[in-house]
């Protein structure tokens, strides 16, 4: 089976580094065009050159704040002008934070929130227009496992993730007669940039890929996954091929987290 994007366009949040440079370099690969949105333009110009070299494919890079309602517009006006209506939205902005639950201040709350639910919201609400007008559409929320089986201390990104499966499953139904399909992959313990900052913050003496590979022997598998791993499954969702999957949270862990 091979899975192709030909004719698509994909709009992919957090997409200069980690496991959305992954989905954006296999989306471009599969013949998608495909715009990155991040924080960092220079970060952002590297990832595109680098993509563009490795595929030939079209991609369009834009510096964007997802916390500013304004900026996620501009983005994706500027998107859809350079390539296109977006067809494919990927919401994979976010960082990892958790904290005991009477240290976390309302900001804290309000930041992740903001950055985790608010984004998919704005920019799923920019793109669904078009793809209800061409009764098709998809809409990758990248969570967590933690969304499903919440451990403690795990505010506030876990309870974020949480709000982010709730709504793709109201997302998935509402749309589904429209032919726009809204799935969540939950992240589990993925080779990405997240741990690669968590590396240097833990000041091991280790090498990145000791510790990495110490880290895995502790998880089902005996391994940590990788980037390109994640990204399959969203290319595969993406796809035609995928064009009965809807509402649902797939675990991309491994095997870690209890809940199914």
């Amino acid at each position: 089976m091979e899975v192709r994007l030909d004719g698509r366009t994909a709009l992919i949040t957090g997409g200069s580094l980690g496991l959305g440079k992954a989905m954006a370099m296999m989306f471009a690969e599969s013949g998608a065009k495909v715009a990155i949105v991040a924080r960092r333009q220079d970060v952002l110009d590297e990832t595109k050159k680098e993509i563009e070299d490795a595929t030939g494919g079209t991609v369009g890079a834009y510096s964007c704040n997802v916390l500013e309602k304004s900026e996620i517009e501009a983005a994706h006006a500027a998107a859809v002008k350079d390539l296109g209506p977006i067809d494919i939205l990927v919401n994979n902005v976010g960082t990892s934070k958790r904290s005991p639950f009477m240290e976390l201040s309302d900001e804290d709350w309000e930041h992740d929130i903001t950055l985790k639910l608010f984004s998919n919201i704005r920019f799923s609400r920019l793109c669904i227009p078009h793809m209800k007008e061409q009764k098709w559409g998809r809409i990758i929320n990248s969570l967590n496992t933690g969304a499903k089986a919440t451990p403690a201390e795990g505010g506030p990104t876990a309870i974020s993730r949480a709000a982010g499966m709730s709504l793709t499953k109201a997302m998935a139904s509402e749309y589904a007669p429209h032919n726009i399909l809204v799935n969540g992959l939950m992240v589990g313990r993925i080779d990405s940039d997240q741990w690669v900052q968590r590396h240097k913050n833990a000041g091991d003496n280790k090498s990145y890929e000791e510790w990495i590979d110490d880290f895995g022997k502790g998880l089902p598998m005996g391994r940590i996954g990788k980037a390109e791993e994640y990204a399959a499954v969203a290319c595969l969702l993406a796809s035609d091929h995928g064009g009965y999957v809807t509402g649902t949270a797939i675990n991309v862990d491994g095997g870690l987290c209890p809940v199914v």
